[in-house]
């Protein structure tokens, strides 16, 4: 089992769905990375929250075994993110952004966080995400990335620097597609895939997850599920069982990744069914083997 670093957000949320609204909830990117994550390997986070952040809300973390010594506390305001999803829950709406403490976030990794042998760059500025790995004392055995429209649109010459460094991708779709430029998603993962990084996961909410790594595929669908209350964090959230997945077993051949993939699916699925980290609190390590069962009855095609 080795370390797994993560280095981005720390938020509070406010989301409203066709099914209720909460607000000032704990969310961020980094945040529900880690605590997927933290069922499968030891998790060190790097993010910064404001004077006003919960105290409740940081035990929920400690209390999955997070180490928080790189959460550190500025002064001001936390990070805040309202957002409304329609009917279908695909795409959520922003209403506001306050990016407060985080606009000045400088990430700084301790001499533990320097030798981590896996790293995640959660979505921040690229050119954040590439000081990241400048400060790592020795080349991690992998580092996966995740990005968003923003900085495609916004920052693309450092995303696709920092892409050159980076052995994985996490991208949604519709991102795929915009930095590829490229509508068929086969012809953009393999585009985005001859910048850099040799695996490329493209998230693709209810429509499952594709891998695409040394140019071969693979595919899973989305757990069906008859209740899904909020989609935020669903993406992170997968993240961070892929990633622990492999940072437990140590291991990044394709067998691995391939399985990897199915326990990213299967934490996000467990995200959606509630919100903010709320299902992911009821989790326990059964309910996880289970999943992972029912996706592979879900996949399997006899001979």
């Amino acid at each position: 089992m080795a370390d797994l670093l993560v280095v981005g957000s720390v938020a509070l949320d406010s989301v409203e769905t066709p099914f209720g609204k909460v607000h000032d909830v704990l969310g961020g990117s980094a945040t529900y990375f880690s605590y997927a994550a933290s069922f499968f390997t030891q998790v060190r986070l790097v993010a910064t929250v404001g004077e006003d952040f919960p105290e409740a809300h940081r035990r929920i973390l400690q209390d999955r075994g997070v180490d928080l010594s790189g959460l550190t506390t500025s002064k001001g305001r936390t990070f805040r993110w309202m957002g409304q999803y329609s009917y279908d829950l695909n795409e959520a709406k922003t209403l506001d952004t306050q990016l407060n403490v985080f606009a000045e976030f400088r990430p700084s990794l301790g001499d533990g966080f320097r030798r981590a042998p896996f790293v995640f760059l959660a979505n921040i500025d690229p050119e954040l995400q590439l000081d990241v790995l400048r400060q790592m004392q020795d080349r991690p055995r992998l580092v996966a990335l995740d990005t968003m429209n923003f900085w495609i649109q916004g920052k693309q010459e450092a995303l696709r620097r920092v892409l050159t460094e980076v052995d994985v991708v996490t991208i949604n779709d519709a991102e795929a597609r915009q930095l590829a430029s490229e509508p068929n998603l086969i012809r953009a993962a393999r585009a985005i895939a001859a910048i850099g990084p040799r695996t490329v996961v493209v998230k693709r909410g209810e429509h499952g997850a594709l891998l695409m790594s040394d140019g071969a595929f693979f595919f899973v669908p989305a757990y069906p599920l008859e209740s899904v209350y909020d989609p935020t964090g669903a993406g992170d959230t997968f993240a961070g069982g892929f990633m622990g997945y492999l940072a437990a077993q140590e291991r990044t051949d394709a067998a691995a990744l391939r399985r990897a993939l199915v326990y990213g699916s299967v934490m996000a699925s467990f995200t959606v069914e509630d919100f903010s980290l709320r299902r992911l609190t009821r989790l326990g390590p059964a309910d996880i083997a289970e999943r992972y069962a029912a996706f592979y009855e879900l996949i399997r095609l006899e001979p």
